[in-house]
Protein backbone atom coordinates (compact mmCIF):
# COMPACT_ATOMS: atom_id res chain seq x y z
CA UNK A 1 0.00 0.00 0.00
CA UNK A 2 1.26 3.67 -0.98
CA UNK A 3 0.62 5.69 1.99
CA UNK A 4 0.42 8.99 -0.59
CA UNK A 5 -1.78 7.88 -3.08
CA UNK A 6 -3.94 4.92 -1.44
CA UNK A 7 -2.75 2.76 -4.28
CA UNK A 8 -1.48 -0.87 -4.30
CA UNK A 9 0.94 -2.10 -6.73
CA UNK A 10 0.22 -3.66 -9.87
CA UNK A 11 0.41 -7.29 -10.75
CA UNK A 12 3.90 -7.02 -12.09
CA UNK A 13 4.44 -3.93 -10.40
CA UNK A 14 6.71 -3.14 -13.44
CA UNK A 15 6.02 -0.84 -16.67
CA UNK A 16 4.50 -3.23 -18.41
CA UNK A 17 1.43 -3.05 -15.84
CA UNK A 18 0.42 -0.01 -18.34
CA UNK A 19 -1.11 -1.63 -20.88
CA UNK A 20 -0.07 -1.89 -23.91
CA UNK A 21 4.12 -1.12 -22.99
CA UNK A 22 6.60 -3.63 -23.40
CA UNK A 23 10.27 -3.45 -22.65
CA UNK A 24 13.05 -5.25 -23.61
CA UNK A 25 16.72 -5.34 -23.19
CA UNK A 26 19.85 -6.11 -24.60
CA UNK A 27 23.65 -5.95 -23.31
CA UNK A 28 26.95 -6.64 -24.28
CA UNK A 29 29.58 -8.51 -21.39
CA UNK A 30 32.97 -8.93 -21.44
CA UNK A 31 35.55 -8.74 -23.53
CA UNK A 32 35.80 -5.42 -22.45
CA UNK A 33 32.35 -4.54 -22.63
CA UNK A 34 29.98 -3.59 -19.90
CA UNK A 35 27.20 -1.42 -21.78
CA UNK A 36 23.82 -2.25 -22.72
CA UNK A 37 20.18 -0.63 -24.31
CA UNK A 38 16.75 -0.54 -23.01
CA UNK A 39 13.79 0.19 -25.71
CA UNK A 40 9.83 0.60 -24.34
CA UNK A 41 7.69 -0.08 -26.96
CA UNK A 42 4.50 1.63 -27.40
CA UNK A 43 1.68 0.30 -28.58
CA UNK A 44 0.62 0.97 -32.41
CA UNK A 45 0.00 4.15 -33.27
CA UNK A 46 2.25 5.68 -30.43
CA UNK A 47 1.19 6.95 -27.05
CA UNK A 48 1.57 10.40 -25.47
CA UNK A 49 4.81 11.72 -24.53
CA UNK A 50 6.79 14.40 -23.02
CA UNK A 51 9.99 15.05 -20.83
CA UNK A 52 11.88 16.74 -18.21
CA UNK A 53 15.66 16.65 -18.30
CA UNK A 54 17.17 17.98 -14.88
CA UNK A 55 20.35 17.29 -14.96
CA UNK A 56 23.54 19.54 -16.23
CA UNK A 57 25.26 16.83 -18.46
CA UNK A 58 22.47 15.23 -20.52
CA UNK A 59 22.43 13.00 -23.38
CA UNK A 60 19.49 13.11 -25.19
CA UNK A 61 18.39 13.13 -28.93
CA UNK A 62 14.45 14.02 -30.00
CA UNK A 63 13.63 15.55 -26.84
CA UNK A 64 12.76 19.20 -28.86
CA UNK A 65 10.08 17.28 -30.71
CA UNK A 66 8.26 16.47 -26.97
CA UNK A 67 7.35 20.41 -26.28
CA UNK A 68 3.69 20.42 -26.16
CA UNK A 69 4.22 23.80 -28.42
CA UNK A 70 5.13 21.61 -31.30
CA UNK A 71 3.41 19.52 -34.04
CA UNK A 72 4.44 15.60 -32.52
CA UNK A 73 2.55 14.41 -30.15
CA UNK A 74 2.90 10.78 -29.59
CA UNK A 75 6.01 8.64 -29.90
CA UNK A 76 6.49 4.67 -30.81
CA UNK A 77 9.44 4.24 -28.45
CA UNK A 78 11.67 5.06 -26.25
CA UNK A 79 15.16 4.28 -25.81
CA UNK A 80 17.62 4.26 -22.53
CA UNK A 81 21.18 3.47 -23.56
CA UNK A 82 24.60 3.26 -21.81
CA UNK A 83 27.72 4.61 -24.36
CA UNK A 84 27.11 8.06 -23.42
CA UNK A 85 26.39 10.08 -26.63
CA UNK A 86 28.21 7.28 -28.84
CA UNK A 87 24.91 5.35 -27.68
CA UNK A 88 22.64 7.41 -29.55
CA UNK A 89 23.52 5.39 -32.31
CA UNK A 90 21.19 2.92 -30.62
CA UNK A 91 18.10 4.86 -31.50
CA UNK A 92 18.47 4.18 -35.28
CA UNK A 93 18.20 0.48 -35.00
CA UNK A 94 15.02 1.34 -33.05
CA UNK A 95 13.89 3.57 -35.83
CA UNK A 96 15.16 0.49 -38.68
CA UNK A 97 12.83 -1.63 -37.00
CA UNK A 98 9.56 0.46 -36.60
CA UNK A 99 10.31 1.46 -40.21
CA UNK A 100 10.20 -1.81 -41.90
CA UNK A 101 6.62 -2.37 -40.38
CA UNK A 102 5.12 1.26 -41.32
CA UNK A 103 5.46 2.06 -37.36
CA UNK A 104 5.82 6.01 -37.21
CA UNK A 105 4.58 9.51 -38.06
CA UNK A 106 3.00 9.50 -41.34
CA UNK A 107 4.22 11.65 -44.32
CA UNK A 108 2.56 10.29 -47.35
CA UNK A 109 -0.32 7.54 -48.69
CA UNK A 110 2.05 5.04 -48.87
CA UNK A 111 2.54 2.30 -45.66
CA UNK A 112 6.30 3.02 -46.01
CA UNK A 113 6.05 6.77 -45.93
CA UNK A 114 6.76 6.93 -41.74
CA UNK A 115 9.24 8.57 -39.87
CA UNK A 116 9.36 6.57 -36.46
CA UNK A 117 9.73 8.74 -33.07
CA UNK A 118 12.15 7.61 -31.02
CA UNK A 119 13.21 9.82 -28.61
CA UNK A 120 15.84 8.48 -26.61
CA UNK A 121 18.59 9.63 -23.44
CA UNK A 122 22.00 7.78 -22.47
CA UNK A 123 24.13 7.17 -19.07
CA UNK A 124 27.94 7.20 -19.11
CA UNK A 125 28.97 4.24 -18.64
CA UNK A 126 31.92 4.27 -21.11
CA UNK A 127 35.61 2.02 -19.91
CA UNK A 128 33.51 0.09 -16.98
CA UNK A 129 34.19 -3.16 -18.92
CA UNK A 130 37.39 -2.37 -19.79
CA UNK A 131 37.27 -1.30 -23.37
CA UNK A 132 36.38 2.74 -24.07
CA UNK A 133 35.35 1.80 -27.45
CA UNK A 134 33.05 -0.81 -26.31
CA UNK A 135 29.45 0.97 -26.62
CA UNK A 136 26.18 0.74 -28.22
CA UNK A 137 25.40 0.88 -31.59
CA UNK A 138 22.41 0.28 -33.85
CA UNK A 139 22.57 -3.72 -33.86
CA UNK A 140 22.07 -3.52 -30.04
CA UNK A 141 19.36 -0.78 -30.14
CA UNK A 142 17.59 -3.47 -32.52
CA UNK A 143 18.08 -6.13 -30.53
CA UNK A 144 16.68 -4.18 -27.79
CA UNK A 145 13.13 -3.94 -29.69
CA UNK A 146 12.96 -6.75 -30.98
CA UNK A 147 13.43 -8.41 -27.37
CA UNK A 148 10.31 -5.90 -26.17
CA UNK A 149 8.38 -7.03 -29.45
CA UNK A 150 8.65 -10.79 -28.56
CA UNK A 151 7.51 -10.56 -25.16
CA UNK A 152 4.01 -10.68 -24.17
CA UNK A 153 1.10 -8.02 -22.81
CA UNK A 154 1.66 -7.37 -19.34
CA UNK A 155 5.27 -9.45 -19.35
CA UNK A 156 7.85 -9.43 -16.21
CA UNK A 157 10.50 -6.92 -16.71
CA UNK A 158 14.24 -8.01 -16.27
CA UNK A 159 15.36 -5.88 -13.52
CA UNK A 160 19.41 -4.99 -12.30
CA UNK A 161 22.41 -5.14 -14.30
CA UNK A 162 20.35 -5.39 -17.72
CA UNK A 163 19.69 -3.26 -21.07
CA UNK A 164 21.14 -0.05 -20.40
CA UNK A 165 21.78 -0.46 -16.29
CA UNK A 166 24.46 -3.22 -17.61
CA UNK A 167 27.41 -0.47 -16.76
CA UNK A 168 25.26 1.78 -14.29
CA UNK A 169 27.17 2.21 -11.14
CA UNK A 170 26.11 4.73 -8.54
CA UNK A 171 27.73 6.16 -5.99
CA UNK A 172 30.38 3.62 -6.24
CA UNK A 173 27.60 0.61 -5.96
CA UNK A 174 26.44 -1.30 -9.07
CA UNK A 175 23.31 0.77 -10.97
CA UNK A 176 21.23 -0.99 -12.80
CA UNK A 177 17.30 -1.33 -14.23
CA UNK A 178 14.67 -0.97 -11.72
CA UNK A 179 10.84 -0.65 -12.09
CA UNK A 180 7.72 -0.61 -9.84
CA UNK A 181 4.20 0.54 -10.08
CA UNK A 182 0.72 1.11 -8.40
CA UNK A 183 -2.49 0.88 -9.74
CA UNK A 184 -5.06 4.41 -7.84
CA UNK A 185 -7.80 3.95 -6.35
CA UNK A 186 -9.68 5.16 -9.41
CA UNK A 187 -8.30 2.18 -11.61
CA UNK A 188 -5.69 4.14 -13.48
CA UNK A 189 -2.00 2.59 -13.29
CA UNK A 190 1.13 4.63 -12.97
CA UNK A 191 4.56 3.40 -13.56
CA UNK A 192 8.01 3.79 -13.86
CA UNK A 193 11.39 2.36 -15.11
CA UNK A 194 14.73 3.54 -14.35
CA UNK A 195 18.25 3.08 -15.43
CA UNK A 196 20.10 4.12 -11.85
CA UNK A 197 23.52 5.41 -13.10
CA UNK A 198 24.16 9.09 -10.08
CA UNK A 199 26.53 10.53 -9.06
CA UNK A 200 25.01 10.98 -6.08
CA UNK A 201 24.26 7.76 -3.97
CA UNK A 202 21.42 5.84 -3.09
CA UNK A 203 22.66 4.82 0.22
CA UNK A 204 22.85 6.87 3.60
CA UNK A 205 26.36 7.41 4.54
CA UNK A 206 25.61 7.33 7.99
CA UNK A 207 23.41 4.06 8.08
CA UNK A 208 23.54 2.24 5.11
CA UNK A 209 19.94 2.51 4.89
CA UNK A 210 18.90 3.32 1.27
CA UNK A 211 17.21 6.74 0.48
CA UNK A 212 14.05 5.32 -0.94
CA UNK A 213 13.88 3.12 2.41
CA UNK A 214 15.20 4.76 5.55
CA UNK A 215 12.95 2.62 7.25
CA UNK A 216 15.07 -0.33 6.99
CA UNK A 217 18.47 0.59 8.65
CA UNK A 218 21.64 -2.09 8.72
CA UNK A 219 23.02 -2.93 11.76
CA UNK A 220 25.83 -0.54 12.50
CA UNK A 221 28.79 -3.29 12.12
CA UNK A 222 27.28 -4.66 9.00
CA UNK A 223 27.40 -0.77 7.55
CA UNK A 224 30.85 -0.10 8.75
CA UNK A 225 32.45 -3.37 6.90
CA UNK A 226 30.11 -2.26 4.06
CA UNK A 227 32.01 1.01 4.01
CA UNK A 228 35.52 -0.07 4.37
CA UNK A 229 34.79 -2.55 1.42
CA UNK A 230 32.91 -0.04 -0.50
CA UNK A 231 36.22 2.49 0.01
CA UNK A 232 38.55 -0.77 -1.06
CA UNK A 233 36.34 -0.89 -4.26
CA UNK A 234 36.36 2.56 -5.20
CA UNK A 235 40.28 2.73 -4.53
CA UNK A 236 40.66 -0.31 -7.07
CA UNK A 237 38.37 1.42 -9.73
CA UNK A 238 40.57 4.58 -9.72
CA UNK A 239 43.47 2.72 -9.98
CA UNK A 240 42.35 0.67 -12.55
CA UNK A 241 41.25 3.96 -14.71
CA UNK A 242 45.14 5.45 -14.37
CA UNK A 243 43.69 8.05 -12.15
CA UNK A 244 39.83 9.19 -10.55
CA UNK A 245 37.71 10.20 -13.10
CA UNK A 246 35.39 12.33 -12.59
CA UNK A 247 31.84 10.61 -11.24
CA UNK A 248 30.43 11.23 -14.91
CA UNK A 249 26.85 9.51 -14.32
CA UNK A 250 23.51 10.20 -15.75
CA UNK A 251 19.59 8.43 -14.42
CA UNK A 252 17.12 7.68 -16.82
CA UNK A 253 13.43 6.97 -16.12
CA UNK A 254 10.32 6.38 -17.70
CA UNK A 255 6.87 6.99 -16.13
CA UNK A 256 4.17 5.81 -17.51
CA UNK A 257 0.07 5.89 -17.32
CA UNK A 258 -2.93 4.04 -18.51
CA UNK A 259 -4.86 7.72 -18.25
CA UNK A 260 -5.83 10.09 -21.21
CA UNK A 261 -3.29 12.69 -21.00
CA UNK A 262 -2.31 15.56 -22.77
CA UNK A 263 1.10 16.60 -23.93
CA UNK A 264 1.11 19.47 -21.45
CA UNK A 265 0.10 16.76 -18.62
CA UNK A 266 2.53 14.55 -19.35
CA UNK A 267 5.05 16.93 -18.87
CA UNK A 268 3.99 17.50 -15.62
CA UNK A 269 3.89 14.28 -14.70
CA UNK A 270 7.38 14.20 -16.10
CA UNK A 271 8.33 16.25 -13.96
CA UNK A 272 7.03 15.74 -10.46
CA UNK A 273 8.61 12.24 -11.10
CA UNK A 274 12.04 13.86 -10.74
CA UNK A 275 10.83 13.99 -7.15
CA UNK A 276 10.83 10.41 -6.31
CA UNK A 277 14.44 10.78 -7.91
CA UNK A 278 15.31 13.21 -5.82
CA UNK A 279 14.28 10.95 -2.51
CA UNK A 280 16.13 8.06 -3.50
CA UNK A 281 19.30 9.14 -4.93
CA UNK A 282 20.91 12.31 -2.83
CA UNK A 283 22.06 14.71 -4.70
CA UNK A 284 20.62 14.44 -7.82
CA UNK A 285 20.56 16.61 -10.91
CA UNK A 286 24.08 17.38 -10.80
CA UNK A 287 26.24 19.02 -13.11
CA UNK A 288 27.99 15.99 -13.76
CA UNK A 289 24.51 13.53 -14.51
CA UNK A 290 22.28 13.84 -17.19
CA UNK A 291 19.23 13.45 -15.30
CA UNK A 292 16.27 12.53 -17.89
CA UNK A 293 12.53 11.37 -17.47
CA UNK A 294 10.34 10.63 -19.86
CA UNK A 295 6.65 10.37 -19.68
CA UNK A 296 4.02 8.06 -21.45
CA UNK A 297 -0.15 8.21 -21.86
CA UNK A 298 -1.37 4.94 -23.49
CA UNK A 299 -4.95 7.19 -23.03
CA UNK A 300 -6.59 3.50 -22.28
CA UNK A 301 -8.65 4.90 -19.67
CA UNK A 302 -10.56 8.37 -19.11
CA UNK A 303 -8.14 11.36 -17.75
CA UNK A 304 -9.08 14.00 -14.96
CA UNK A 305 -11.12 16.09 -17.50
CA UNK A 306 -14.26 15.91 -15.56
CA UNK A 307 -16.13 17.98 -13.03
CA UNK A 308 -14.63 21.58 -11.68
CA UNK A 309 -11.35 22.76 -12.54
CA UNK A 310 -9.98 22.72 -8.65
CA UNK A 311 -11.77 18.32 -8.83
CA UNK A 312 -9.53 18.39 -12.35
CA UNK A 313 -6.27 18.80 -10.51
CA UNK A 314 -6.86 17.67 -7.60
CA UNK A 315 -7.85 13.92 -9.28
CA UNK A 316 -4.76 14.68 -11.51
CA UNK A 317 -2.63 15.38 -8.22
CA UNK A 318 -2.60 11.67 -7.17
CA UNK A 319 -1.57 10.65 -10.38
CA UNK A 320 1.56 13.14 -10.40
CA UNK A 321 2.15 11.60 -6.42
CA UNK A 322 1.72 8.23 -7.52
CA UNK A 323 4.27 8.89 -10.23
CA UNK A 324 6.82 10.17 -8.14
CA UNK A 325 6.06 7.56 -5.92
CA UNK A 326 7.04 4.74 -8.01
CA UNK A 327 10.13 6.10 -9.63
CA UNK A 328 11.38 6.26 -5.99
CA UNK A 329 10.49 2.77 -5.86
CA UNK A 330 11.95 1.68 -9.18
CA UNK A 331 15.47 3.37 -7.97
CA UNK A 332 15.17 1.06 -5.13
CA UNK A 333 14.35 -1.88 -6.92
CA UNK A 334 17.06 -1.20 -9.26
CA UNK A 335 20.05 -1.21 -6.65
CA UNK A 336 18.76 -4.37 -5.45
CA UNK A 337 18.38 -6.30 -8.47
CA UNK A 338 22.09 -5.25 -9.00
CA UNK A 339 24.82 -7.95 -9.36
CA UNK A 340 28.02 -6.37 -8.49
CA UNK A 341 30.76 -6.88 -10.84
CA UNK A 342 34.58 -6.67 -11.70
CA UNK A 343 36.20 -5.96 -14.81
CA UNK A 344 39.46 -4.28 -15.84
CA UNK A 345 38.11 -1.01 -15.62
CA UNK A 346 36.78 -0.95 -12.08
CA UNK A 347 35.22 -3.23 -8.72
CA UNK A 348 32.56 -2.33 -8.75
CA UNK A 349 29.74 -4.21 -5.81
CA UNK A 350 26.34 -4.56 -4.98
CA UNK A 351 24.33 -3.19 -2.54
CA UNK A 352 23.37 -6.81 -1.27
CA UNK A 353 26.94 -7.81 -2.17
CA UNK A 354 28.22 -5.47 0.85
CA UNK A 355 24.69 -5.49 3.29
CA UNK A 356 23.40 -9.16 2.62
CA UNK A 357 20.16 -10.14 1.51
CA UNK A 358 16.86 -8.94 2.77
Amino acid sequence: MDRATSAVAGERDALTDVAGLRVGHAQRIGGGWLTGTTVVLSPEGGAVAAVDVRGGGPGTRETDVLDPRNLVERVDAVLLSGGSAFGLDAASGVMAWLEERGRGFRIGPEPWQVVPIVPGAVLFDLGRGGDWRARPDAALGRAAVEAAAATGPGAAVAQGSVGAGTGAVAGGYKGGIGTASAVLPSGATVAALAAVNAAGSPVDPATGALHGEPGRVPAAATHAEAARRLDRAMAATATRAAGERPPLNTTLAVVATDAALSVAQARKLAGTAHDGLARAVRPAHLMTDGDTVFALATGERPGSGGGSPIEVALAFNGLLAAGADVLARAVVKGLLAAEGVETPGGVFPSYRELYGDR
